[in-house]
């Protein structure tokens, strides 16, 4: 029952998030919501490859050292939920960094003759 409420409440919100972002012209919410899965593919789809890939090494590195510390730690099977602690806390930043510079840019998507069209105006 838990499950379904969930799932029920992650498909609400996305449902909310695309017809609210139907209504507006700027669709920067699709940048902010791919970097907060992965860091960096908001910054990757707003053509910044530097900053996708850092943004993608600091969240292998602080995945990687969260693992370790945790495992150093007293108790250690239960500060494992630290290393998705410290992923989300990352994830969090990525996606707003990547929505903020979509917003001021203008993202915006859409489907043309040829395929899909990523348009930011600079």
């Amino acid at each position: 029952m838990k499950k379904r409420v969930g799932v029920a409440c992650v498909v609400v919100a996305l449902l909310a998030l695309t017809f609210g972002a139907v209504a507006q012209p700027n669709e920067a919410w699709i940048p902010g919501l791919a970097s907060l899965v992965l860091p960096g593919l908001g910054q990757f789809l707003n053509d910044e490859i530097d900053k996708a890939i850092l943004h993608l090494g600091i969240a292998i590195a602080l995945d990687v050292g969260a693992y370790y510390a945790a495992a150093l730690l007293p108790f250690s099977y239960y500060s494992y939920p630290i290393v998705g602690l410290v992923h989300l806390a990352w994830g969090i930043y990525s996606g707003l960094d990547a929505y903020n510079v979509a917003k001021d840019r203008g993202f915006s998507i859409g489907v043309v003759e040829n395929g899909l069209m990523f348009s930011a105006a600079f």
